[in-house]
């Protein structure tokens, strides 16, 4: 299906899109009503659900933008491109419609955090590199590190984009299977000022955030990026690896990470 097709399929079902993408706007007449298109609560986009015209057009009538249920889907999902979109789109479009009335969850938490690492950047010369500095941490340019200058955030705020240091979760064969995401202040080098600054997405339990050769003969294993990265810095030999929180340092294994042989000491949280 290329694009136009897939725009009229999800026009098809414009209603579920929109409880779907849009969860915190409401039905209106023919129309459904948020507060903009990244999902925040308010009244100034309206997708049409109904004819007369064209269902699944919307507008936002404060930014003075428009578009169709695949734009939508692309920009409230996150997708960073086209082909991004079309792949979400064409997941929501195989399940079944019960399934997004009965609670069932389908959203690959994985797949997502893949989608989300692809579209981030090199972390040198970012906001991100600037935060680890102010930190004292002055060895971050590893492979598992990288930036996003825009990174969508949710609470019951409504929706905001911030910038982000996002770090890759790997398994035993190097594989990414989830993402770990710091927000940042956009106008200093600090976390930024939210309730839950730092958030996983995907597979992290038992698994870690690697800095260094993947086959050392020591390695070192703590809870947070900052603090093993800390390390890093003042022992530039040391191979590192980060679990993200007590439960999953207390799961960690050295087996699970790639090959291992040798000591393993373990450190505490920031």
């Amino acid at each position: 299906m290329n694009a136009a097709r897939v725009a009229a399929a999800l026009a098809e079902r414009a209603e579920e899109v929109c409880r779907r993408y849009l969860p915190r706007g409401r039905k209106q007449g023919r129309y459904w009503v948020a507060g903009d298109i990244r999902g925040a609560r308010g009244r100034s986009l309206f997708v049409r659900l109904a004819p007369p015209g064209v269902p699944g057009k919307w507008t936002d009538a404060a930014e003075g933008t428009h578009g169709d249920l695949l734009d939508l889907v692309r920009i409230a999902s996150g997708a960073g491109s086209l082909r991004a979109a079309l792949a979400e789109a064409r997941a929501f479009l195989s399940l079944p419609p019960a399934s997004l009335h009965n609670g069932s969850d389908s959203y690959d938490r994985t797949e997502a955090a893949r989608r989300l690492w692809q579209r981030c950047r090199s972390i040198d010369g970012t906001h991100a590199a600037a935060y680890l500095r102010a930190r004292a941490i002055h060895r971050c340019r590893f492979p598992a590190l990288r930036f996003h200058p825009a990174l969508l955030y949710r609470d019951e705020g409504g929706v905001r984009r911030l910038p982000a240091l996002v770090a890759a979760v790997t398994g035993a064969d190097g594989a990414l299977t989830g993402v770990h995401r710091t927000w940042l202040d956009p106008s200093r080098p600090a976390k930024a000022n939210l309730a839950r600054a730092r958030k996983a997405l995907g597979r992290v339990h038992g698994l870690a955030v690697r800095f260094g050769d993947p086959a050392p003969s020591t390695l070192l294993v703590g809870e947070g990026i900052e603090t093993v990265l800390s390390i890093v810095s003042a022992l530039p030999d040391t191979v590192a690896a980060a679990a993200l929180s007590a439960g999953s340092l207390g799961a960690f294994a050295p087996e699970r990470a790639h090959a291992f042989s040798g000591d393993l000491g373990l450190i505490g949280s920031d």
